[in-house]
């Protein structure tokens, strides 16, 4: 690898450790600024709840109180399709919506080896788990009293779903209609009345989307974030962001995230897997939508470490502006709402209602994590690949991310031959070279020009050994976003990975706390598939010796790699680990089998012996 080849990997070493360090940063503030401001609280009846903390200029955030000295009434429906149900959903009374949504599909949580007691391994994944405030729950802000009084409504299930009913204080009534559907929908209408002789004002409206919480105590919560779309791209604020993270800098901590100006086409509050999504009429969009970071009560019985900060998630709710119902009227809001797997052909069955964007939903990022777009592409493309080799084969996603990197290998094995074989050629025009820098060493310009009549004459291109690392950085990134999105994967085993999402952990050693960015509050963990990639990587870069001259520091950089590499995807997903490890072991092959058909003498004619320091040492 030249010297341009080098520094781009270098850089890119460098790049992803220091995202990995600012992400944990960012994490530990989160999690000290919740601790400390604990903006929700479970609702208690006939309190006077502190204010929640706000953001200037801004109205006050509502709060939601419900009056527990009466009883709580539910209703539990199922949906999906005949002898199979997908989801099940649980209304409650207290705020009139949806308590819990759980995707029987899906399990809560998968069991690692090593632990030694998990949660009930027969729980399913449930969605607004744990948190105070029902999905599609109606706020007022500033004057919440006026659209939720007690927060008791009446529900009464009918033909094809639920309706919650109640008088509110003021004389207004509301009705809400909840009607389910397919692909994990639910047609939700709502209608606030006014029956009384005389106007009455409205304040403004929180619709609530939901609540973005952790699935299980082995998820850290900073992949759940508020997610919204104003037509064109999707926005979004991921759990860091409210420790004042963003982009390359950090501020202080924030309370409020508040956006949109009447352009609010739909609204998402989602983990690492799942969302729930509530999408107005196209033709009648929300005029901001506001999210809002809450503490959550901790995980019972699972067997961990229990003196950790309590786990946080993110309240999404969509905001309509107040106005004036007059004397005998009322006015009716439509919500398609979605809430399911964040699978992307589930999604792009919902198209219409998404406005034919479920890869924003799906969240493959933005930036240079999905290197401005073309890795979002290889991510879709990716994704649709393995979920093909998937269904034809009959394989698990484990083979099929390995006959996905055998494909991608063999697309560019024409390319990384041609680039071994000017290596090769490169190494041996060394001597030469270094003539021509003895020689010229006082005219640098003079220098360049011999250099390329020289790599011209022996037909060797100096930029081909990083080209097909440039051409596939693309393709890394697209499996690096697709691997951290792609629900298939969970659960998913391949050997002894028990979860392709997860990290591979074996075991734990236990005392092992304090290893900088890998160890856990239980110990450090042993996770076989980075070791192996880091032994992979370090096997090809033998292959690839550093050239003659090469500047000491550049070779230590290099030596140095690997490990960083080890250091930054340790605790990272199994699925990516694997992927880079057959990758490295096919270049390996390739190398060599490179390296053994390709002659080592420069293919060309040959230069003028006297410039060789062998026979400047003759004269």
């Amino acid at each position: 690898m030249d010297k341009t080849g080098i520094i781009v990997v270098s850089l890119c070493g460098v790049l992803l450790v220091w995202w990995f360090v600012e992400q944990k940063k960012i994490a530990d503030r989160q999690a000290q600024y919740l601790a400390a401001h604990p903006v929700a609280a479970a609702p208690v009846a006939d309190s006077n709840p502190p204010p929640a903390a706000t953001v200037p200029g801004n109205p006050p955030a509502p709060v939601a109180v419900f009056d527990t000295n009466a009883p709580e009434q539910t209703l539990v429906l199922t949906n999906g399709r005949p002898h199979h149900d997908w989801a099940r959903y649980t209304f409650t009374s207290r705020g009139g919506g949806l308590k819990l949504i759980e995707l029987l599909d899906y399990p809560e949580t998968v069991s690692a080896r090593w632990k030694a007691a998990v949660t009930n391994s027969a729980a399913v994944a449930a969605l607004n788990a744990r948190a105070t405030v029902p999905a599609l729950a109606l706020l007022g802000e500033g004057d919440n009293t006026s659209l939720l009084g007690d927060g008791n409504f009446t529900l009464t299930p009918t033909a094809t779903g639920v309706r919650a009913e109640k008088n509110l204080p003021g004389g207004l009534r509301l009705v809400k209609n909840f009607q389910l559907s397919s692909n994990f929908l639910i047609n939700a209408s709502f209608r606030i009345e006014n029956p009384s002789a005389r106007p009455v004002n409205v304040p403004a409206q929180e619709w609530v989307v939901g609540t973005a919480t952790p699935m299980d105590v082995d998820d850290n919560g900073q992949v759940e974030g508020a997610l919204w779309f104003d037509g064109t791209k999707a926005v979004d604020q991921p759990l860091a962001w409210f420790a004042g993270g963003g982009g390359c800098s950090r501020g202080a901590p924030r309370s409020e995230f508040r956006a949109g100006n009447g352009n609010v086409v739909w609204a998402a509050a989602h983990n690492q897997f799942f969302a729930m999504v509530a999408m107005p009429p196209t033709n009648a969009p929300a005029q901001q939508v506001v999210a809002r970071p809450v503490v959550l009560p901790r995980f019972q019985n699972v067997g961990v470490v229990t003196n950790v900060v309590a786990p946080q998630g993110i309240q999404t709710a969509l905001v309509y502006p107040a106005l004036t119902l007059s004397a005998n009227s009322g006015f009716d809001r439509q919500i398609v709402f979605f809430a399911g797997p964040k699978e992307f052909r589930t999604l792009s069955d919902v198209g219409e209602e998404l406005n034919n964007h479920a890869d924003q939903v799906m969240n493959f990022g933005s930036g240079y994590i999905a290197f401005w777009g073309i890795g979002t592409f290889f991510a879709k493309l990716l994704l649709s690949g393995m979920n093909a080799v998937h269904d034809w084969f009959g394989v698990g996603y484990g083979w099929a991310i390995v006959l996905i990197t055998f494909l991608i290998k063999g697309l560019f094995w024409p390319l990384t031959a041609a680039s071994t074989r000017s290596m090769k050629r490169m190494q041996a025009l060394q001597p030469e070279l270094a003539a021509l820098k003895e020689k010229y060493k006082d005219d640098v310009q003079k220098l360049t020009a011999k250099q390329w009549e020289l790599y011209k004459q022996h037909k060797v291109n100096p930029m081909s050994g990083c080209l097909p690392m440039v051409i596939q950085m693309p393709v890394f990134l697209g499996f690096f976003t697709m691997i951290r999105s792609a629900i298939e994967l969970r659960g998913a085993h391949f050997l002894w990975v028990a979860d392709l999402s997860k990290p591979d952990t074996l075991f734990m050693i236990p005392g092992l706390t304090f290893v900088p960015f890998i160890s856990t509050p239980e110990g450090l963990p042993f996770n076989l598939l980075p070791l192996l990639m880091g032994g992979s990587m370090l096997w090809q870069s033998h292959l690839t010796p550093p050239s003659p001259g090469m500047d000491p520091a550049q070779q230590k950089m290099m030596r140095w790699l690997p490990a960083m590499f080890i250091v930054f995807l340790y605790n990272y997903s199994s699925g990516l680990a694997l992927y880079w490890t057959v990758n490295n072991l096919l270049t390996v092959a390739q190398t060599k089998l490179t390296k053994a058909k390709t002659p080592a003498a420069p293919a060309g004619p040959v230069t003028n012996p006297a410039l060789t320091p062998a026979a400047k040492k003759k004269k």
